[in-house]
């Protein structure tokens, strides 16, 4: 792999837009699988380029990432509004945290070891197709334009505006990394959904805890709403969460993370021309109903290189169908105040065992599994909420805030 400042003329087999989970995970998996000459374009020091993020997903063991993996659970905790905690193991699936940081580290190291690839830093201006392919106008660092071209492009920039959606909401949040005097956490359990917290008038709020040690643990306050809220008040609802709900008393704040993720019915295209795709969250790989996304581009990205080594040009969906419409009647009910939030995802855990909720969750459930599930949820609002989305227009949406990708 070569890191260049720029790139004039020639064409290689795909240009990856954005140095992201999507962008970093598709890269990976093509010279994984086999060779093809690869660009990665990655935004330069800047507003562009977020900052450090956490990323959590469900793993069987298959040891993808372990070299960067900063820690893992095999025991999950929900805490109902009042209190009562469900604690569930499930078992082969371990719950795992990565911080991007780490993330593109051991990725560029994997891609140091290919020829065919290299990582540019520059801003992508302009994604256009073309006769033969398509191209990418850049800039880089210094000033100048530069043109890559190539036989596929794949664009994981966040979109500034969503599709049109019958129902939008927001999960938005910000985290601490917090330090405390005494050992405070166990951390061989996450706690992934702690509804303790005051729940807003409109959709639902959790705290959200994973130990890191114990003495340390990433401490997060979540909503699903349609409105993000202001650092200020974050921060309000952390500080009460960390001293009212946890009761960690005397504690160090040492560094904090926050995000927004589109969570909406909204049909994202996955193909722009013949031949540029989108991937990651701009090609729909966020699970409407949760957030979570980073295992989906894991799938969306080993598909992708399938596909290409075959010599295809399609883009999978991230998620089926089956799924992505149980999502919709869900967000449709929690918008509409027609199931209660912590109610509903608190009696999942209560009465569907782990692994097989976990793999609904991450959309990987057979339909008679996803029947068994759907007749623990309360099923005359539900039917209520499908039916009367049959008849809803989908409507355009406001600009998108920029999005951040965290616990999912």
């Amino acid at each position: 792999m070569s890191r260049e400042p720029h790139i004039c003329g020639g064409t290689c087999d795909v240009v990856i837009v954005g140095g992201g989970a999507a962008g970093l995970s598709l890269a990976h998996r093509l010279t994984e699988s086999f060779s093809p000459t690869v660009t990665l374009v990655e935004a330069p020091d800047g507003a562009l380029r977020p900052p450090e993020r956490t990323w959590c997903y469900w793993d069987r063991g298959t040891a993808d990432f372990d070299e960067a993996v900063s820690a893992s659970w095999t025991r999950l905790r929900v805490r109902g509004t009042d209190g009562r905690a469900i604690t569930v193991n499930p078992s082969p699936l371990t719950y795992r945290m990565l911080r991007s940081t780490d993330f593109e580290r051991l990725v560029h190291h994997r891609l140091g070891t290919c020829p065919g690839v290299r990582v540019l830093c520059a801003t992508a201006d302009l994604v256009r197709n073309t006769a033969d392919g398509a191209e990418v106008r850049c800039t880089s660092p210094d000033g100048k334009t530069l043109w890559l071209r190539a036989r596929h492009v794949f664009d994981s920039r966040p979109r500034r505006t969503l599709p049109p959606a019958r129902t939008r909401l927001l999960q938005h949040f910000r985290g601490w990394f917090v330090r405390t005097e005494t050992d405070r956490f166990d951390p061989e359990v996450a706690d992934l959904m702690d509804f303790r917290v005051p729940q807003p008038r409109h959709g639902l709020a959790f705290g959200y805890v994973l130990p890191l040690a114990p003495d340390r643990a990433l401490v997060e306050y979540t909503e699903f709403s349609r409105t993000a809220l202001t650092t200020e008040a974050y921060e309000a609802a952390l500080a009460h969460y960390c001293r009212d709900i946890l009761r960690l008393d005397t504690f160090t704040v040492e560094s904090a993370e926050q995000g927004v993720i589109p969570m909406t019915d909204a049909r994202f295209a996955r193909q722009v021309g013949p031949a540029v795709f989108r991937v990651g969250t701009a090609g729909g790989a966020t699970r409407p109903a949760t957030g979570y996304t980073f295992a989906a581009v894991q799938r969306q990205s080993r598909a992708i290189a399938a596909a290409l080594h075959a010599g295809r040009l399609v883009v999978p969906p991230p998620h089926g169908r089956r799924a992505l419409a149980m999502d919709a009647v869900l967000l449709r009910a929690l918008d509409e105040g027609r199931i209660n939030g912590p109610d509903f995802f608190t009696d999942l855990f209560r009465r569907v065992p782990p692994e097989r909720l976990l793999r609904f969750l991450d959309g990987d459930t057979s339909l008679r599994e996803e029947w068994s599930i759907g007749l623990r949820t309360p099923v005359g609002p539900m039917l209520r909420t499908a039916v009367e989305l049959l008849f809803l227009p989908r409507r355009r949406s406001l600009p998108l805030l920029r999005t951040g990708e965290s616990h999912r």
